[in-house]
């Protein structure tokens, strides 16, 4: 694992603060991404990105432009209810691309196979007096039928590999682990470059994350950068993707940005008060030697 080890606890528990450090000598530049009427192009892979839509995804399917793969990086939903996973998964079928990537995010309740829901209690006082505690539907990723989903595991579309975790330092919902040791464990599932000489080959394309790294388009309008430490430095040091998307912060400004290596882009579309307001992101990949767009 190239030498990685986990932020000390103390300093991945104080993202803004660790972050100070870090952007002494890190890079992450604003970047630019595709305009929502670019032409789709024969020998590119044209993808949409979008997040954090929280069961209002009917409402913006209007404005989400035609491509080759959608990408949706969590929150569909806003307590992972069995009629909200039905509603979901309706309008989803009416989009055209022709596929579909869905990882969950932490509103998605159920989806993490083995939870303890205790957990929920305990760390969220005012999400279990809206239920939570029982809300949700177990292993409800399998009433998702007209998308592939992904959970720390990959697909490879037109021969671009595509890894998906839903892993985020949020506490009181699905898919939480704490700062440090324990989320660096979860990162360390991604899929790592594979060292060519004094060269790599990176083995994920396109990294799908609920949570945002540590820096990139994770500082909200109010509070501290939601961003992990942890995953910054697994994508930056280990993994090495062409592309990071996420979502999770809303209204994040950037929505994209560059390490001179890799372009992130937080596709999340509802503001702070979980409303429709950000457009869906667009970005190009070229279509691999051999491959076809049938």
């Amino acid at each position: 694992m190239l030498g990685l080890n986990p932020v000390p606890e103390l300093q991945a528990n104080n993202p803004s603060n660790l972050w100070m450090e870090y952007s002494k000598e890190r890079v992450c530049n604003e970047a630019k991404t595709l305009p929502l009427n670019e032409p789709i192009y024969p020998d590119r892979v044209r993808f949409v990105c979008i997040s954090d839509t929280h069961n209002h995804l009917d409402e913006i399917l209007h404005c989400i432009p035609p491509g080759d793969v959608l990408l949706h990086c969590g929150d569909f939903t806003n307590f992972g209810d069995l009629d909200e996973l039905e509603k979901f998964n309706k309008e989803l079928k009416q989009l055209p691309h022709r596929y579909k990537i869905v990882i969950a995010g932490n509103h998605e309740l159920g989806f993490e196979d083995g939870e303890d829901i205790s957990g929920r209690r305990a760390a969220n006082a005012n999400m279990w007096r809206l239920g939570s505690g029982s809300r949700g539907t177990p292993q409800g990723y399998k009433q998702l039928t007209d998308c592939i989903y992904l959970q720390d595991s990959s697909v490879k579309i037109y021969g671009i590999n595509i890894f998906g975790s839903s892993w985020h330092p949020l506490p009181g919902f699905s898919f939480y682990r704490s700062r440090g040791k324990a989320i660096f464990t979860e990162w360390l599932k991604i899929p790592q470059v594979e060292i060519l000489g004094e060269s790599y080959k990176p083995a994920v394309d396109v990294l799908m994350t609920h949570s945002p790294p540590l820096g990139h388009s994770d500082l909200p309008p109010r509070g501290d950068r939601m961003g992990d430490a942890d995953l910054l430095n697994v994508v930056e040091k280990a993994v090495k993707p062409r592309v990071h998307v996420f979502g999770h912060t809303h209204e994040p400004k950037p929505v994209a940005t560059t390490n001179g290596e890799t372009l992130f882009i937080n596709a999340a579309i509802c503001s702070d008060k979980n409303t429709p307001l950000n457009n869906p992101v667009l970005f190009d990949l070229p279509l691999p030697e051999g491959e076809k767009k049938e």
